[in-house]
C-alpha cells in the first residue's frame, strides 16, 4: 500500500537515502530540510528530479515545523508515516562542551523530534492510524567515552520513544525505533567538537583520545568492506511494510556493541513495569479497523 511519508533531515546521509529508497518503492515521499532554496538547493534539486517532494522544515523552529506539516497535509490529504531522522553528532571531552553547545544539540536531537511529532500526531489521531519511526543510535543504549553529550540525547530519545509508543498504542498509532551503529555518512565530518579547548588541554593525553578515535573510525568506515549506509534505509522500509502489531519496538542496524543484548534484557523489565502499573494493555497497538468496528 502506498503511504504518504514525511522524513526530516533528508538533505544528505540516512535521510536522503531513505527518501530515495521509499520513493522508488512507490511511496509518496516528502523530504524535509532546512534552506532548500539556498544552502541545500543542490540537495533539494537532486530529490526533485526524482519526483520527490521537498519541504522546508527546521526542527528547531516550531513555526517552521507547523508550516511544513500543514503544507504536506494540504497537498497529500494526510500523513501516514513520520520518520524523525534529523540529528547532529557531538564528540569530545564532555567537560569542554559549553552548556550552550549541549542545549543546541538537544534542541535538534530531542526537542526537535518532539516538535515534529507534536505537529504530526493530531493528523494521525484523526485517522486512528499511522506510524512514527524515530532514528536513534546504539549510543542510546551503550556508552562510548567522549560521546557523552550525544549519547545523552539518544538515551533521551529512547525514553521518549518508549513512553510515546505506549501512550498512542490505543489510538491506532505505532511507534518504532531504529538504532544505527557507525556508518560512513557526513555525520562524522560535521560533528560538533567542544569549544573550551583550555579544558581539553588540561586532560593531557586523555584529551587527545577523541581525535585518535575519529581517525580510527574514519579508517574503518572508508576501508573495503565498510558498512553500507543503505542498511538503514532498508531497515526503515521493512518497518513500514510490516503489519501493525508485528513491528519490533527497536531495530539495531550495524555493529551493535551489545545494544541488541540490552534491548533483549530490557524488554521483559519494561513489560513488568507496565504490569505493575496495571497498564499492560498499552503494550499492544490497536488497529484502525478494530477502533472503527
Amino acid at each position: 500500500m502506498i503511504k504518504t511519508i514525511l522524513i526530516t533531515g533528508a538533505s544528505t546521509g540516512f535521510g536522503r537515502d531513505t527518501a530515495e529508497t521509499l520513493a522508488r518503492a512507490g511511496h509518496n515521499v516528502f523530504a524535509s530540510m532546512r534552506d532548500p532554496k539556498a544552502k541545500n538547493r543542490l540537495h533539494a534539486d537532486a530529490l526533485l528530479v526524482q519526483d520527490i517532494e521537498v519541504v522546508e522544515l527546521d526542527v528547531t523552529d516550531t513555526q517552521s515545523v507547523d508550516r511544513a506539516v500543514a503544507a504536506v497535509i494540504a497537498k497529500a490529504g494526510r500523513i501516514d508515516v513520520l520518520i524523525n531522522n534529523a540529528g547532529v553528532l557531538a564528540a569530545g571531552v564532555s567537560e569542554a562542551f559549553t552548556p550552550e553547545q549541549a542545549t543546541s544539540l538537544f534542541d535538534v536531537n530531542v526537542i526537535g523530534l518532539l516538535r515534529v511529532t507534536r505537529a504530526v500526531l493530531p493528523d494521525l489521531r484523526r485517522h486512528n492510524d499511522g506510524l512514527i519511526i524515530n532514528v536513534g543510535s546504539i549510543l542510546g543504549r551503550v556508552t562510548f567515552p567522549f560521546f557523552g553529550i550525544y549519547g545523552a540525547s539518544k538515551f533521551a530519545v529512547e525514553a521518549l520513544t518508549d513512553s510515546l509508543r505506549h501512550e498512542v498504542s490505543q489510538l491506532g498509532i505505532d511507534v518504532a525505533l531504529v538504532q544505527p551503529s557507525a556508518y560512513p555518512t557526513q555525520l562524522f565530518a560535521s560533528a560538533t567538537r567542544p569549544v573550551d579547548l583550555g579544558r581539553v588541554a588540561e586532560y593531557g593525553s586523555v584529551g587527545e583520545i577523541p581525535d585518535a578515535m575519529f581517525q580510527q573510525f574514519d579508517s574503518m568506515l572508508s576501508a573495503p568492506g565498510a558498512p553500507d549506509p543503505h542498511d538503514i534505509a532498508e531497515a526503515i522500509a521493512k518497518l513500514i511494510v510490516t503489519p501493525k502489531g508485528d513491528r519490533p519496538a527497536r531495530t539495531v542496524v550495524g555493529a551493535s556493541y551489545g545494544a541488541d543484548t540490552l534491548n533483549d534484557a530490557t524488554e521483559p523489565v519494561q513489560a513488568s513495569v507496565l504490569q505493575a502499573l496495571g497498564l499492560s494493555y498499552l503494550a499492544t497497538v490497536t488497529s484502525a479497523l478494530k477502533k472503527s468496528a
